[in-house]
Protein backbone atom coordinates (compact mmCIF):
# COMPACT_ATOMS: atom_id res chain seq x y z
CA UNK A 1 0.00 0.00 0.00
CA UNK A 2 1.61 3.55 -0.63
CA UNK A 3 0.20 6.46 0.93
CA UNK A 4 0.78 9.65 -1.40
CA UNK A 5 -0.50 12.80 -1.50
CA UNK A 6 -0.89 15.55 -3.70
CA UNK A 7 1.40 19.04 -3.33
CA UNK A 8 0.91 22.23 -4.29
CA UNK A 9 2.84 21.37 -7.44
CA UNK A 10 0.77 17.92 -8.47
CA UNK A 11 3.86 15.88 -7.33
CA UNK A 12 3.82 12.29 -5.67
CA UNK A 13 4.78 12.60 -2.23
CA UNK A 14 5.48 8.81 -1.36
CA UNK A 15 5.87 8.33 2.34
CA UNK A 16 7.12 4.82 1.98
CA UNK A 17 9.58 5.14 -0.62
CA UNK A 18 10.79 1.65 -1.66
CA UNK A 19 10.20 -2.24 -0.27
CA UNK A 20 12.37 -1.86 2.64
CA UNK A 21 10.67 1.10 4.06
CA UNK A 22 7.40 -0.57 3.95
CA UNK A 23 8.89 -4.10 5.00
CA UNK A 24 10.00 -2.49 8.63
CA UNK A 25 7.25 0.29 9.22
CA UNK A 26 4.72 -2.54 8.57
CA UNK A 27 6.54 -5.18 10.96
CA UNK A 28 6.91 -2.22 13.89
CA UNK A 29 2.88 -1.71 12.96
CA UNK A 30 1.90 -5.35 13.86
CA UNK A 31 4.98 -5.10 16.54
CA UNK A 32 2.84 -2.05 17.93
CA UNK A 33 -0.70 -3.70 17.76
CA UNK A 34 0.59 -7.09 19.09
CA UNK A 35 2.42 -5.33 22.44
CA UNK A 36 -0.82 -6.03 24.19
CA UNK A 37 -1.16 -9.56 23.93
CA UNK A 38 2.56 -10.63 24.29
CA UNK A 39 3.35 -7.82 27.14
CA UNK A 40 2.21 -8.02 30.65
CA UNK A 41 0.94 -5.29 31.98
CA UNK A 42 3.20 -3.73 34.22
CA UNK A 43 5.18 -3.11 30.62
CA UNK A 44 2.71 -1.49 29.05
CA UNK A 45 2.58 1.51 31.30
CA UNK A 46 5.99 2.59 30.11
CA UNK A 47 4.89 2.12 26.26
CA UNK A 48 1.76 4.34 27.08
CA UNK A 49 4.03 7.12 28.55
CA UNK A 50 6.51 6.98 25.84
CA UNK A 51 3.27 7.61 23.10
CA UNK A 52 2.19 10.48 25.79
CA UNK A 53 5.80 11.89 25.99
CA UNK A 54 6.23 11.42 22.26
CA UNK A 55 2.12 13.40 21.33
CA UNK A 56 4.28 16.45 23.32
CA UNK A 57 7.64 15.97 21.96
CA UNK A 58 5.85 16.47 18.31
CA UNK A 59 4.92 19.82 19.34
CA UNK A 60 7.76 21.30 20.54
CA UNK A 61 10.00 19.43 17.85
CA UNK A 62 7.96 21.55 15.21
CA UNK A 63 8.19 24.63 17.49
CA UNK A 64 11.79 24.12 18.48
CA UNK A 65 13.78 21.51 15.79
CA UNK A 66 11.64 23.11 12.66
CA UNK A 67 10.71 26.32 13.40
CA UNK A 68 14.10 27.26 15.44
CA UNK A 69 11.92 28.96 18.33
CA UNK A 70 13.48 27.41 21.84
CA UNK A 71 10.98 26.94 24.01
CA UNK A 72 11.26 25.64 27.81
CA UNK A 73 7.42 26.50 29.10
CA UNK A 74 5.87 23.51 27.19
CA UNK A 75 4.88 22.12 30.25
CA UNK A 76 2.40 24.92 31.06
CA UNK A 77 0.84 23.87 27.88
CA UNK A 78 0.63 20.33 28.92
CA UNK A 79 -0.99 21.44 32.36
CA UNK A 80 -3.50 23.57 30.53
CA UNK A 81 -4.57 20.29 28.63
CA UNK A 82 -4.51 18.35 31.75
CA UNK A 83 -6.46 20.50 33.75
CA UNK A 84 -9.15 21.55 31.27
CA UNK A 85 -9.85 17.99 30.17
CA UNK A 86 -10.15 17.09 33.86
CA UNK A 87 -12.15 19.51 34.77
CA UNK A 88 -14.80 18.88 31.81
CA UNK A 89 -14.82 14.80 32.77
CA UNK A 90 -16.17 15.45 35.96
CA UNK A 91 -18.84 17.66 34.07
CA UNK A 92 -19.64 14.50 31.96
CA UNK A 93 -18.67 15.80 28.89
CA UNK A 94 -18.01 13.08 26.15
CA UNK A 95 -14.03 12.69 25.93
CA UNK A 96 -13.97 13.18 22.11
CA UNK A 97 -15.16 16.71 23.35
CA UNK A 98 -13.21 17.56 26.25
CA UNK A 99 -10.23 16.27 24.59
CA UNK A 100 -11.09 19.00 21.78
CA UNK A 101 -11.70 21.58 24.24
CA UNK A 102 -8.66 21.02 26.20
CA UNK A 103 -6.43 21.12 23.31
CA UNK A 104 -7.79 24.10 22.02
CA UNK A 105 -7.85 25.86 24.98
CA UNK A 106 -3.95 24.80 24.72
CA UNK A 107 -3.58 26.66 21.79
CA UNK A 108 -5.01 29.57 22.67
CA UNK A 109 -2.46 30.11 25.46
CA UNK A 110 0.27 29.38 23.04
CA UNK A 111 -1.18 32.08 20.76
CA UNK A 112 -0.90 34.23 23.84
CA UNK A 113 2.37 33.06 24.60
CA UNK A 114 3.57 33.68 20.63
CA UNK A 115 2.35 36.78 20.19
CA UNK A 116 4.47 39.11 22.73
CA UNK A 117 7.52 36.70 21.56
CA UNK A 118 7.10 37.41 18.03
CA UNK A 119 10.21 40.45 18.80
CA UNK A 120 12.02 38.30 20.71
CA UNK A 121 14.67 35.41 19.91
CA UNK A 122 17.30 33.41 21.17
CA UNK A 123 17.94 33.76 24.96
CA UNK A 124 14.99 36.05 25.50
CA UNK A 125 12.31 33.85 23.94
CA UNK A 126 13.29 31.35 26.31
CA UNK A 127 12.92 33.71 29.06
CA UNK A 128 9.43 34.55 27.98
CA UNK A 129 8.50 30.27 27.59
CA UNK A 130 9.86 30.25 31.24
CA UNK A 131 8.03 33.08 32.04
CA UNK A 132 4.83 31.41 30.87
CA UNK A 133 5.19 27.86 32.32
CA UNK A 134 6.04 30.19 35.82
CA UNK A 135 2.45 32.05 35.87
CA UNK A 136 0.36 29.03 34.62
CA UNK A 137 1.86 27.14 37.46
CA UNK A 138 1.16 29.92 39.68
CA UNK A 139 -2.59 30.24 39.10
CA UNK A 140 -3.20 26.78 39.02
CA UNK A 141 -1.82 26.53 42.42
CA UNK A 142 -4.15 29.83 43.70
CA UNK A 143 -7.03 29.18 41.50
CA UNK A 144 -8.14 25.91 44.44
CA UNK A 145 -11.85 26.39 43.68
CA UNK A 146 -11.67 25.11 40.32
CA UNK A 147 -7.83 23.23 40.01
CA UNK A 148 -8.04 22.34 43.79
CA UNK A 149 -4.71 23.38 44.28
CA UNK A 150 -1.81 21.91 46.04
CA UNK A 151 -4.30 18.91 46.74
CA UNK A 152 -5.11 18.60 43.39
CA UNK A 153 -7.77 16.90 41.11
CA UNK A 154 -8.84 13.34 40.52
CA UNK A 155 -9.26 12.36 36.98
CA UNK A 156 -11.93 9.26 36.12
CA UNK A 157 -11.78 6.83 33.44
CA UNK A 158 -12.39 7.84 29.51
CA UNK A 159 -15.08 6.86 28.58
CA UNK A 160 -15.54 6.44 24.55
CA UNK A 161 -18.75 6.63 22.83
CA UNK A 162 -20.11 4.22 25.70
CA UNK A 163 -16.79 2.36 25.67
CA UNK A 164 -15.01 1.94 28.89
CA UNK A 165 -11.24 2.88 28.30
CA UNK A 166 -10.36 1.27 31.99
CA UNK A 167 -7.55 -1.51 30.93
CA UNK A 168 -3.84 -0.36 30.40
CA UNK A 169 -4.37 -2.24 26.91
CA UNK A 170 -7.49 -0.40 26.23
CA UNK A 171 -5.59 3.17 26.99
CA UNK A 172 -2.68 2.06 24.88
CA UNK A 173 -4.75 1.45 21.84
CA UNK A 174 -6.02 4.79 22.05
CA UNK A 175 -2.66 6.38 22.88
CA UNK A 176 -1.30 4.66 19.93
CA UNK A 177 -3.97 5.94 17.61
CA UNK A 178 -3.42 9.53 18.79
CA UNK A 179 0.06 9.60 18.30
CA UNK A 180 -0.49 7.87 14.65
CA UNK A 181 -2.53 10.65 13.75
CA UNK A 182 -0.38 13.41 15.25
CA UNK A 183 2.56 11.94 13.55
CA UNK A 184 0.81 11.66 10.09
CA UNK A 185 -0.73 15.42 10.63
CA UNK A 186 2.85 16.75 11.38
CA UNK A 187 4.91 14.69 8.56
CA UNK A 188 2.37 16.19 5.88
CA UNK A 189 2.30 20.10 7.81
CA UNK A 190 5.95 19.76 7.01
CA UNK A 191 5.45 18.73 3.18
CA UNK A 192 3.64 21.36 2.69
CA UNK A 193 3.67 25.47 2.56
CA UNK A 194 3.25 26.32 5.77
CA UNK A 195 5.89 23.42 6.77
CA UNK A 196 8.48 24.56 4.43
CA UNK A 197 7.95 28.42 5.71
CA UNK A 198 8.60 26.88 8.92
CA UNK A 199 12.19 25.81 7.84
CA UNK A 200 13.00 28.77 6.47
CA UNK A 201 12.64 31.14 9.38
CA UNK A 202 14.44 28.34 11.19
CA UNK A 203 17.43 28.99 8.51
CA UNK A 204 17.36 32.43 8.35
CA UNK A 205 14.80 34.84 9.33
CA UNK A 206 15.61 37.74 7.21
CA UNK A 207 16.13 35.67 4.09
CA UNK A 208 12.26 34.23 5.11
CA UNK A 209 11.08 37.89 4.96
CA UNK A 210 12.80 38.23 2.11
CA UNK A 211 10.60 35.73 0.36
CA UNK A 212 8.00 37.00 1.45
CA UNK A 213 7.04 34.84 4.55
CA UNK A 214 4.94 36.54 7.36
CA UNK A 215 7.11 35.84 10.26
CA UNK A 216 4.64 37.26 12.58
CA UNK A 217 1.90 34.38 11.29
CA UNK A 218 3.95 31.66 10.87
CA UNK A 219 6.21 32.25 14.08
CA UNK A 220 2.26 32.33 16.38
CA UNK A 221 0.90 28.98 14.32
CA UNK A 222 4.22 27.13 15.48
CA UNK A 223 3.36 28.16 18.90
CA UNK A 224 0.07 27.45 18.76
CA UNK A 225 0.36 24.02 17.03
CA UNK A 226 2.86 23.12 18.98
CA UNK A 227 0.72 24.24 22.32
CA UNK A 228 -2.55 21.99 20.57
CA UNK A 229 -0.63 18.89 20.40
CA UNK A 230 0.90 19.42 23.95
CA UNK A 231 -3.12 19.45 25.64
CA UNK A 232 -3.69 16.56 23.57
CA UNK A 233 -1.03 14.40 25.72
CA UNK A 234 -1.83 16.74 28.84
CA UNK A 235 -5.40 15.25 28.45
CA UNK A 236 -4.14 11.64 28.13
CA UNK A 237 -1.54 12.25 30.88
CA UNK A 238 -4.19 13.50 33.24
CA UNK A 239 -6.60 10.10 32.96
CA UNK A 240 -3.35 7.53 32.35
CA UNK A 241 -2.01 9.01 36.22
CA UNK A 242 -5.92 9.65 37.28
CA UNK A 243 -4.43 12.34 39.63
CA UNK A 244 -2.53 15.74 38.46
CA UNK A 245 -1.38 18.43 40.81
CA UNK A 246 0.66 21.44 40.39
CA UNK A 247 3.88 19.70 41.52
CA UNK A 248 3.56 17.85 38.08
CA UNK A 249 4.22 20.70 35.58
CA UNK A 250 7.26 22.26 36.80
CA UNK A 251 9.85 23.75 34.82
CA UNK A 252 11.89 20.52 35.17
CA UNK A 253 9.16 18.80 33.33
CA UNK A 254 9.80 21.48 29.96
CA UNK A 255 13.29 20.84 30.64
CA UNK A 256 13.06 17.29 30.46
CA UNK A 257 11.01 17.67 27.20
CA UNK A 258 13.74 19.57 25.59
CA UNK A 259 16.28 16.99 26.67
CA UNK A 260 14.43 14.28 25.09
CA UNK A 261 14.03 16.16 21.77
CA UNK A 262 18.12 16.64 22.21
CA UNK A 263 18.57 13.45 22.87
CA UNK A 264 16.54 11.71 20.14
CA UNK A 265 17.68 14.25 17.47
CA UNK A 266 16.50 17.92 16.87
CA UNK A 267 14.67 17.89 13.26
CA UNK A 268 13.39 14.55 13.16
CA UNK A 269 10.07 12.98 13.40
CA UNK A 270 11.86 10.03 14.62
CA UNK A 271 14.04 11.82 16.78
CA UNK A 272 10.81 12.17 18.99
CA UNK A 273 10.25 8.97 19.77
CA UNK A 274 13.80 7.89 19.95
CA UNK A 275 14.08 10.70 22.39
CA UNK A 276 10.75 9.54 24.37
CA UNK A 277 11.57 6.01 24.50
CA UNK A 278 15.18 6.58 25.90
CA UNK A 279 14.18 8.80 28.15
CA UNK A 280 11.53 6.46 29.72
CA UNK A 281 13.99 3.24 29.29
CA UNK A 282 17.03 4.81 31.35
CA UNK A 283 14.49 6.30 34.17
CA UNK A 284 13.43 2.50 34.46
CA UNK A 285 16.90 1.33 34.65
CA UNK A 286 17.67 3.84 37.19
CA UNK A 287 15.26 2.63 39.30
CA UNK A 288 16.20 -0.79 38.74
CA UNK A 289 19.58 -0.59 39.13
CA UNK A 290 19.91 1.67 42.02
CA UNK A 291 19.60 -0.61 44.56
CA UNK A 292 22.40 -1.97 43.49
CA UNK A 293 24.50 1.59 44.24
CA UNK A 294 26.33 2.60 47.54
CA UNK A 295 23.89 3.90 50.22
CA UNK A 296 25.60 7.25 49.53
CA UNK A 297 25.28 7.63 46.50
CA UNK A 298 21.80 6.07 46.00
CA UNK A 299 20.50 7.93 48.51
CA UNK A 300 21.64 11.13 47.18
CA UNK A 301 18.38 13.44 46.19
CA UNK A 302 19.02 14.63 42.53
CA UNK A 303 20.55 11.46 41.21
CA UNK A 304 18.24 11.17 38.18
CA UNK A 305 18.98 14.78 37.21
CA UNK A 306 22.49 14.45 37.09
CA UNK A 307 22.93 11.05 35.49
CA UNK A 308 20.44 12.88 32.39
CA UNK A 309 22.55 15.92 32.61
CA UNK A 310 25.54 14.07 31.92
CA UNK A 311 24.39 11.77 29.38
CA UNK A 312 23.24 15.25 27.53
CA UNK A 313 26.08 16.75 28.00
CA UNK A 314 27.89 13.65 25.87
CA UNK A 315 25.02 13.55 23.15
CA UNK A 316 26.20 17.19 22.57
CA UNK A 317 30.09 16.69 22.25
CA UNK A 318 29.63 13.23 20.34
CA UNK A 319 26.94 13.17 18.99
CA UNK A 320 25.33 16.95 18.22
CA UNK A 321 22.68 15.05 15.59
CA UNK A 322 21.32 12.70 18.63
CA UNK A 323 19.87 9.15 18.27
CA UNK A 324 18.68 10.07 15.38
CA UNK A 325 22.31 10.79 13.85
CA UNK A 326 23.77 7.88 15.00
CA UNK A 327 20.97 5.58 13.38
CA UNK A 328 21.28 7.72 9.94
CA UNK A 329 25.32 6.35 10.06
CA UNK A 330 24.67 3.01 11.00
CA UNK A 331 22.34 2.41 8.20
CA UNK A 332 24.90 4.23 5.97
CA UNK A 333 27.30 2.04 7.07
CA UNK A 334 25.34 -1.06 6.53
CA UNK A 335 24.30 0.60 3.00
CA UNK A 336 27.47 1.08 1.81
CA UNK A 337 29.37 -2.12 3.12
CA UNK A 338 32.22 -3.16 2.40
CA UNK A 339 32.89 0.19 0.57
CA UNK A 340 32.10 2.63 3.91
CA UNK A 341 35.33 4.52 4.61
CA UNK A 342 36.03 5.78 7.79
CA UNK A 343 35.55 9.36 8.19
CA UNK A 344 32.58 9.88 5.45
CA UNK A 345 30.10 11.16 7.57
CA UNK A 346 33.04 13.31 9.55
CA UNK A 347 30.91 17.01 10.54
CA UNK A 348 32.64 19.33 8.23
CA UNK A 349 32.04 23.55 8.87
CA UNK A 350 30.59 25.26 5.92
CA UNK A 351 29.97 29.01 5.39
CA UNK A 352 27.83 31.11 3.23
CA UNK A 353 29.42 33.19 1.11
CA UNK A 354 28.94 36.61 2.76
CA UNK A 355 30.53 34.86 5.59
CA UNK A 356 34.11 33.89 3.62
CA UNK A 357 34.06 37.06 2.68
CA UNK A 358 34.74 38.52 5.52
Amino acid sequence: MRFIFKTDYEQDVVLLRHGGMRFWYGALAVAALAAPIFLPGYLLTPLIFILIYAIAGLGLMLLTGFTGLVSIGNAAFIAIGAYVEAWLSKKGVPFPVSITVAALSAALVGIAVGLPALRTKGIYLMIATFACAVVVEEVLTRAEGITGGNSGMTVGAISLFGFPVNTDARFYFLALAIAVAATLCILNLLRSPTGRAFIAIRDSEISAQSMGINLAYYKTAAFSISALLAGIAGALYAHKLRFISPEQFTFAFSIELLMMMVIGGLGSIKGVYFGAAFWIVVQQMILMFKDYLPAAISNQVGLQPIIFGVILIAFIIFEPKGINGRWIKVRSYLEQFPYYRKGSHRRQKTYVKSERMR
